[in-house]
């Protein structure tokens, strides 16, 4: 397994061995060993997630109050998406900062980000398929969402706005500026 930190403290893209014949291929996309050796905790999975996009769909960008959070790792089993993480964090170095990797069914790597990130995705075929093991069960009520288009943010999308399919409640999804004045977001703790 190698793993690299990505530019969002709390945010590691993993990308696993892969042993292939010729069957097919075999990787271990999540051990609790590899996990804990650069964590440096172990991850509790409450919830395992299992979204199916065809493209252009973006969802999110989708947080968790703190506490608890909600941290999650993330792969594509078939497909391909632009996952991105965005630092949400009030007092953190990188606020209002964002990364992307590119997960797929070719490289199988997985992106983890700690509670308190936001996450997105876009999905860059039909039937792109993600799962993800998450942290704690899904709260409706501490459950909440930014604008993925907000300009402030800037994430550099790999399709034309127009080209984009997101739910209302993504669409209609405030800026993080507005977030930030309802006291929603969370705060940098390290």
């Amino acid at each position: 397994m190698n793993v690299r930190e990505l530019s969002i403290p709390g945010a590691w893209e993993i990308t696993p061995t892969v042993h292939s014949d010729d069957r097919g291929v075999f990787f271990e996309w999540f051990t609790d060993a590899g996990f804990s050796s650069f964590a440096g905790h172990s991850l509790p999975v409450a919830q395992a997630n299992c979204s199916v996009s065809r493209a252009g769909v973006l969802r999110g960008v989708h947080f968790a109050q703190v506490p608890p959070g909600q941290a999650k790792y993330v792969t594509c089993v078939r497909g391909s998406v632009f996952d991105v993480v965005v630092d949400i964090r009030t007092g953190s170095p990188t606020f209002g900062q964002w990364d992307a990797v590119t997960l797929d069914d070719q490289s199988h790597r997985a992106v983890y980000l700690a509670e308190g990130l936001g996450h997105a995705f876009l999905a860059l075929q039909d039937h792109s398929t993600v799962s993800y093991l998450c942290s704690t069960e899904y709260d409706p009520q501490r459950e909440h969402t930014v604008n993925a288009l907000d300009p402030a943010v800037g994430i550099a999308w790999p399709m034309t706005p127009g080209d984009l399919v997101l739910s209302e409640r993504d669409r209609a999804a405030p800026t993080l500026e507005q977030v930030l004045a309802a006291g929603l977001l969370p705060e940098w703790e390290r």
